[in-house]
């Protein structure tokens, strides 16, 4: 096991239950928590005038919206009449259908094979269009363009921007080997990036999404990989005797922050993302891992217990001394910041439970967000609103959403085990 997992006990239990667990099947998401107060948002389907069969966004959409936990989709065969323009929205039938707003539109005809999407969204307690707009896809590019209007509606509605858009990575073993998968964000279009019999760790999204890197231990010693998504190309970026862990991505792309122990315990180092002569950023005895970089590429945070117990530092990408970051427990690992670099997620130990805190970082407050005792791995939505980890629940792992004020939360799973999520730009 890598230096950067030593932090994190219950890796070992996964390695031991994961190899006789059953084949995976689709993901399922659950809804585990809600806001108290959701908007009801009426979804209807769209009116699909295309030639031949062609695939309905109404529903992705609609699914998207629906396991927010901040929308409640009013639906049923006692709608009022669908209709195709913003000026045939009779507003008072929809409210007392019980909707606050209504999105519909239509599936078009367009040229070199594609489709164009029309929709309008509408408010019809103040009875005016918050949004209408068209796009131009591809048949097969249907579902992403859902997820796009879902977007679109979450900001319109809620004020702050959607994630149903991105993507996340993850760790799936199952049959006795690891799997580095991609999924889009609600599950679907899963695909396998990388497959060993040994175990893989730590996957991290190149800044514009078009790489991956991640540890690989195919050589029977933990190896740093990047891979593009494109083609499957790859390359192994550290090498070295001892461990190579931990890897990070600098803002620009340029370059990976890395553990390595190759000249004595876990330090931390910077390296170009093609490979290439590391630069040293930490000395001492302690172990330092888990580096992430601050948004401005100056800072990286990270895990060391320098001061006797495990705890997140942050130190200048050109050296100097580390400062200390968490002072609250004997335990915290595994930083995550915020897109807009205002929060850090991390893992807390409370009375001998592993939870995903959060602290804003100007004021120095935590909170604790999660009930359960085995959490790992938070990584922050693109739109900062949302952390994805995983967690162990009966014995398997599984992936989680949380909120950032704790008040929503959702479960993904599937036959298989799953860890160490990361969400994708």
């Amino acid at each position: 096991m890598s230096i950067q997992r030593l932090f994190i006990p219950f890796v070992l239990m996964w390695c031991g239950l994961a190899a006789a667990l059953p084949a995976r099947a689709a993901m399922t998401i659950e809804i585990v928590g809600a806001a108290a107060n959701r908007i009801p948002v009426a979804v209807v389907p769209f009116e699909v005038k295309t030639v031949g069969a062609a695939a309905d966004p109404a529903e992705v959409v609609a699914d998207d919206l629906g396991r927010s936990g901040r929308m409640r989709i009013i639906g049923g065969r006692q709608l009022p009449a669908q209709p195709s323009q913003p000026e045939q929205v009779d507003h008072g039938q929809w409210r007392a259908a019980g909707a606050d707003a209504l999105l519909f539109g239509q599936v078009l005809p367009a040229s070199d094979g594609r489709v164009e999407l029309r929709f309008w969204l509408v408010d019809v307690i103040r009875q005016n269009t918050l949004a209408a707009m068209s796009l131009l896809v591809h048949p097969s590019g249907m579902r992403p363009a859902a997820h796009r209007i879902a977007d679109i509606v979450h900001e319109k509605l809620i004020g702050e921007p959607g994630a149903y858009s991105g993507r996340i990575a993850y760790i799936v073993k199952h049959a006795g080997a690891y799997e580095l998968q991609v999924a889009d964000a609600d599950s679907q279009n899963a695909y396998t990036v990388a497959r060993s019999r040994e175990p893989i760790i730590s996957p991290a999204w190149s800044p514009d999404g078009s790489r991956l890197a991640y540890v690989s231990f195919e050589h029977k010693k933990p190896v740093v990989y990047v891979q593009r998504l494109v083609d499957g190309q790859r390359t192994a970026v550290a090498m070295y005797r001892g461990s190579n862990s931990a890897p990070a991505w600098s803002p620009d792309g340029g370059r990976l922050a890395v553990a390595l122990s190759k000249d004595e315990t876990s330090q931390l180092y910077l390296i170009d993302a093609n490979g290439g002569t590391p630069q040293r950023i930490t000395y001492g005895g302690a172990l330092d891992t888990e580096p992430i970089f601050s948004r401005d590429g100056n800072w990286l945070y990270f895990t060391s217990d320098r001061g006797g117990s495990p705890q997140i530092y942050r130190a200048t990408v050109n050296g100097g001394s580390p400062q200390r970051v968490t002072f609250d427990g004997g335990y915290n690992v595994s930083p995550a910041l915020s897109p807009d670099g205002k929060l850090m997620a991390f893992v807390h130990r409370r009375e001998g439970r592993f939870h995903i805190a959060v602290m804003e970082l100007e004021s120095g407050q935590t909170r604790v967000l999660t009930d359960t005792s085995l959490d790992e791995s938070p990584s922050f939505a693109p739109n900062g609103r949302s952390i994805l980890y995983a967690t162990l629940v009966n014995g398997r792992g599984v992936l989680a959403t949380v909120s950032v004020d704790g008040s929503i939360r959702q479960r993904l799973s599937q036959s298989g085990d799953l860890r160490e999520p990361v969400w994708g730009p």
